[in-house]
């Protein structure tokens, strides 16, 4: 046979859990041919000696829907091993949805997920309306990854219901033309349905999302409809209140009577918070009742703290208070010298130092700080010290040790406000739960404000290599077999003949995150944070190579990745 790939010297692992060993890698036509000894030719072959061959890392929860149109190769995913991705998270999605009503989910995108209006408007060409014509666009797409997608609740409410969909609950009229839309979509191709309740999503004009004005019934009869095809996870991003344990067991335990009624397995984010520590557990006690009583719920977590990004580039507190929302509007080299002025950093400081009267933060937008909280990151691992200890040193105010420590770097540097999963002992062990998938990247979101695509190699750096809390076999499972299977890849995610070829091959040693940078490569000039990975030596899709050593080859392998209605039919 001439291969039309093949991996050669790598230790392999597989992505079930078992043991490495080393062998070479055969694909020919996008899957894995042969794994063993290889001698027969290859169109290309890579010498993986040192290195890990891997399955293709999936991430179960990104927003990537508009990101795909100006960015088919899914940066910065791509960059840290991630080959498959699913999006339509939280009920945020451009379908269905008539081109002249776009600004409806528009403004559903732009303030809850960060996500320009202006680059949308200048990026995506609309040529659809329902959801089945959605994703025959993405089907016709070149991709570099593997895509698929929930069918989001927002964007059926204002599809369905117009501006009335922000405020009103449905009528049964259009709770069943809700209905019929997500029974087309599942059968087209959607993984299930999506929604929020989260009081940290939010229009561009501060309302509640649409999702949000939804009751509890109209959500279940959709889930419910999916229950009677037999096909299709819920998503959604969760109501309770951490603080008041009473309210989040009432919420876990109506999501477990709803997945044991319809058999459908609903999913959703966890974190940890130090405002209530170890409120989480009760909630996984109820997930692990559900499971028990016919039900499926599994949890997404993330691999460290959920942290939001500062820096003069892109955000920082005080942007809108006085005097500040001057400065910060001019040119960097302008914010600069203006900084360096005594009078004016006098001011700042001044007003930086009074209660906070503005209006409420939510989600990761950038908030005043809690000293002891904001950290410098000025490297990946840590440790990472807060600017409250550093003005100890100096002597000096906070907000004072903040501008100085800007001006120090260029204004190029930034700041950590982690908002949970500060507890990294909780973090572990949300990760080791048998109910939990570690995900949540919120990739193609937050361009601004987080950079959380690098979940998957910090496992690698962090807590495979520094703090040895699991096996690279444990580690690679974690992104591979467990995502893939939750979400019903069952030709992704393992290792073996007759799989889809996704192959990462990286170096264990040197695996881990760069620094974030700021650039300003989306459409209409819209700024975002990315960043890339070491020791990722090729990222392989469907088998063809997408990167070597983080740079495109050109190849635009990618799929859209259906769901088990569409594939079957």
């Amino acid at each position: 046979m001439q291969y039309d790939l093949v991996i050669k010297n790598g230790t392999v692992i597989d992505g079930s859990g078992l043991p490495r060993y080393r062998a070479d890698v055969g694909v020919k036509d996008g899957v894995i041919a042969t794994i063993g000894r290889i001698a027969a030719p290859a169109n290309e072959i890579i010498d993986a000696e040192g290195h890990i061959v891997s399955p293709g890392f999936v991430d179960g929860h990104t927003h990537m829907d508009a990101q795909i149109f100006w960015d088919p190769i899914g940066t910065s995913s791509c960059y840290h091993g991630v080959t498959s991705v699913v999006m339509g998270n939280c009920g945020f999605t451009l379908a269905p949805c008539r081109k002249t009503e776009a600004d409806l989910v528009f403004r559903n995108l732009e303030r809850a997920e960060d996500i320009s209006r202006d680059a949308m408007l200048a990026g995506i060409d609309w040529t659809w309306e329902t959801y089945p014509e959605y994703l025959d666009v993405l089907d016709a797409l070149p991709k570099g990854i593997n895509y698929s997608g929930y069918v989001g609740h927002s964007a059926l409410r204002t599809y369905v219901m117009g501006e009335r969909a922000f405020t009103e609950e449905a009528t049964e009229d259009e709770l069943r033309a809700m209905i019929a839309q997500v029974e087309d979509s599942l059968r087209a191709g959607a993984m299930g349905f999506s929604t929020s309740r989260s009081m940290n999503h939010e229009t561009s004009d501060n309302r509640p999302v649409a999702s949000r004005a939804a009751a509890w019934d109209e959500m279940a009869a959709i889930v419910r409809a999916m229950g009677n095809m037999g096909a299709g996870i819920m998503e959604i991003a969760g109501e309770p209140n951490g603080a008041v344990p009473d309210r989040a067991a009432r919420y876990f335990t109506d999501l477990k009577d709803l997945s044991i009624e319809t058999g459908r397995p609903i999913t959703f984010g966890m974190f940890g918070t130090r405002n209530a520590p170890g409120a989480w557990r009760p909630c996984f006690d109820i997930i692990e009742k559900a499971n028990d009583e016919g039900g499926r719920l599994f949890v997404q977590v993330h691999s460290r703290a959920l942290s939001v990004l500062l820096s003069f580039e892109t955000n920082m507190p005080y942007d809108t208070w006085d005097v500040w929302r001057d400065i910060r509007a001019l040119s960097l080299d302008e914010q600069k010298a203006a900084l360096r002025d005594p009078d004016t950093k006098r001011r700042l400081i001044e007003i930086a130092n009074k209660p906070y009267t503005g209006p409420e933060v939510i989600g990761t937008e950038a908030r005043p700080p809690e000293w002891d909280w904001l950290l410098v990151l000025d490297t990946v691992a840590g440790p990472h010290r807060s600017v409250a200890d550093i003005a100890k040193e100096r002597n000096a105010d906070p907000v004072e040790t903040m501008i100085d420590l800007a001006l120090e770097h260029d204004l190029k540097l930034f700041f950590m406000q982690p908002i949970a999963n500060e507890n990294q002992d909780d973090a572990l062990e949300m990760m080791k739960h048998p109910r939990s998938v570690v995900t949540f990247s919120d990739a193609g979101a937050h361009v601004t404000q987080i950079m959380d695509n690098s979940l998957q190699s910090h496992i690698f750096s962090h807590w495979v290599r520094e703090k040895q809390a699991f096996t690279l076999e444990e580690a690679v499972r974690l992104v591979t077999y467990d995502t893939a299977t939750h979400w019903g890849f069952h030709d992704r995610g393992l290792l073996r003949e007759g799989m889809a070829a996704d192959i990462v091959v990286f170096d264990p040693d040197v695996m881990g995150a760069r620094m974030p940078e700021v650039v300003t490569d989306l459409p209409a000039g819209a700024k975002r944070l990315k960043q890339m990975a070491n020791g990722v030596n090729a990222t392989i899709v469907n088998g063809q190579i997408l990167l070597r050593d983080n740079e495109h080859t050109g190849a635009l392998p990618g799929k859209l990745l259906r769901g088990p209605l569409a594939r079957h039919r």
